[in-house]
């Protein structure tokens, strides 16, 4: 049979035709599956209500991640904040109008008092005299600046505006980090689901608010123990650990029970409130934290604002590398304390010039005298990129979570001068792990820095603990930020994850510590000896009866 040339052409094309179609259904049927299978969230309005300082540093890296996925931010705030400025590609700002000063020099002035007491406290070495003194330097400081939220918490419910503003924009989350509980209440007054960007609550560490933490094996924030205690550690911590409530219950609750009970009803309390979160997004990794208890609606994600290192600006490039074989030393004191006393500086800037390696040190101070030439002195310093730099030998720091994370990804061993708050412990977690070295800035001279950079730049201990650190860290199925990304829209999606929340929460703490269950035990136990003691009692009776009558 032959087939003229039009009749070939058209069968051609026929086919050509029915080819395309089929290659299409197949298309379409591999993305449905793909779309099926990866669950999307339309774009979900969020309100953050986030903490100033290092938090927000914190918090702006996850909205900006939030954004890339099509969320629409906005963030509540004052004019007067530290860090929170107008960034209107990446969120929207809810401005709170205050009637009093609730300004940078404000909190700025009690936050250099702290260090400033915290120093005198250090001078005196470690003893419990010491650590006491410390403890309570930490609450009162705390205590200030729940105050100073207390009535940042009157003004926002107070504001029938801002209120009304808040309702009628129907957020569909809010993603808070609860210090001063301003999210958490907003939350539940706007009756929306709640997400938790968090590692500190009111007054101690997240874990000790949401799940069981036996003082056994659980060291309480500021004790400065391990996992591994004897019997007088254990009972320091379970000191600490009622310090902590009776401070908490006696003097902080109260502060924010006054808000719940004046304008979220009667029969709401703080605590019940905190514990309502449906997922707690908690800054933590276990290749840092001690191993302990945990729930499953805690999510966890130590690190997330890691990310490999980018080129340095070319001048800085230059300064790196003319350290050559030797390297280069990075310090910073993070982004609430800029410099340190006079004295401590002049020590510090002396060790750095007996040490070959280059130094670049973030400092925002009178420049100290006999700087070396190794040294250059920065306000600002791209701190991410310089641990990721391979000629970066060390890492002096304070002790904060973003800092120590960030040496943990790029395999960096650290030299440890904590000062306020957690830094402490943060040290102590990562000494016990042989990644650090821990000195006391208060009592330290320049040749004992010295002594513990050569110690950590030239022995391979530290460097090595971290390089294995960073490697457990970096071997995951997935990335924290992802991790905490996935779980604030799968909030968003479902409308909540409840399921997830225990109902201790609801229980009083006698019920939950079964104190009711204990005392009704012990009563039927009294019951039974009772009983048990009167028949035995009759028993000898008869017994001694039967005996004379038979005598």
């Amino acid at each position: 049979m032959v087939l003229s040339g039009k009749a070939l052409v058209g069968s051609s094309f026929v086919n050509m035709d029915s080819r395309r179609w089929q290659v299409s259904l197949w298309t379409a049927y591999v993305l449905s599956i793909i779309t099926l299978l990866c669950p999307r969230t339309q774009g979900a309005k969020i309100l953050v209500v986030p903490v100033d300082g290092s938090h927000w540093i914190n918090m702006k890296i996850i909205i900006g991640e939030l954004k890339l996925k099509g969320h629409d931010i906005s963030v509540l705030y004052t004019a007067t904040s530290w860090y929170i400025k107008e960034k209107p590609d990446l969120y929207q700002l809810i401005v709170v109008k205050l009637s009093y000063d609730f300004g940078e020099i404000k909190l700025n002035s009690k936050l250099e008092i702290y260090v400033k007491k915290s120093l005198e406290y250090l001078q005196s070495g470690w003893n419990l005299s010491r650590n006491f003194m410390m403890k309570r330097l930490f609450v009162n400081t705390l205590y200030d600046f729940h105050q100073s939220y207390h009535i940042f918490n009157f003004e926002i419910f107070e504001n029938q505006t801002l209120l009304n503003q808040l309702k009628n924009s129907n957020f569909d989350l809010v993603l808070t980090d609860p210090v001063f509980a301003t999210g958490p209440m907003l939350s539940h007054y706007l009756k929306v689901p709640l997400v938790y960007n968090i590692r500190w609550h009111l007054n101690g560490e997240a874990h000790f608010l949401s799940a069981p933490s036996p003082s056994s094996f659980i060291p309480v924030p500021g004790s400065q123990f391990t996992d591994k205690m004897n019997f007088f550690q254990r009972t320091l911590n379970l000191m600490h650990n009622l310090y902590h409530l009776a401070v908490t219950e006696m003097f902080i609750y109260p502060m924010y029970n006054e808000v719940c009970h004046r304008y979220l009803g009667p029969d709401t309390d703080i605590q019940t409130i905190l514990q309502r979160a449906d997922v707690w997004l908690i800054r933590v990794d276990f290749i840092f934290e001690f191993p302990r208890p945990t729930m499953p609606n805690i999510v966890y994600i130590g690190g997330f604002q890691c990310k490999p290192a980018k080129p340095l600006a070319a001048e800085l490039e230059i300064f790196v590398q003319s350290s050559g074989e030797h390297g280069l030393i990075v310090m910073s004191l993070g982004s609430v304390i800029n410099s340190l006393p006079m004295q401590i500086t002049m020590e510090i800037a002396e060790a750095f010039a007996q040490v070959p390696q280059k130094v670049i040190w973030k400092y925002d101070g009178v420049a100290p005298p006999h700087l070396g030439n190794n040294t250059l002195l920065a306000k600002w310093i791209p701190q991410n990129d310089l641990l990721g730099h391979p000629k970066t030998r060390a890492f002096v720091a304070h002790g904060g979570t973003n800092g120590i994370y960030e040496a943990i990804y790029h395999g960096v061993p650290v030299i440890g001068m904590p000062l306020i708050f957690d830094q402490f412990d943060n040290l102590v977690r990562l000494e016990s792990r042989g990644a650090a070295k821990v000195i006391n800035v208060a009592t330290m001279h320049s040749s004992d820095l010295v002594q513990a950079l050569n110690e950590v730049i030239n022995h391979t201990f530290y460097r090595d603990n971290m390089k294995k650190l960073s490697a457990l860290h970096r071997d995951q199925p997935e990335s924290p930020m992802e991790r905490a990304i996935f779980w604030i829209e799968y909030v968003a999606r479902h409308k909540g994850a409840g399921h997830l929340r225990s109902e201790s929460y609801r229980l009083p703490w006698y019920a939950y510590h079964c104190v009711d269950v204990m005392i009704l035990l012990l009563f039927i136990l009294l019951l039974v000896t009772v009983f048990v003691g009167v028949t035995l009692k009759k028993l000898c009776r008869a017994v001694l009866k039967k005996k004379q009558k038979s005598e």
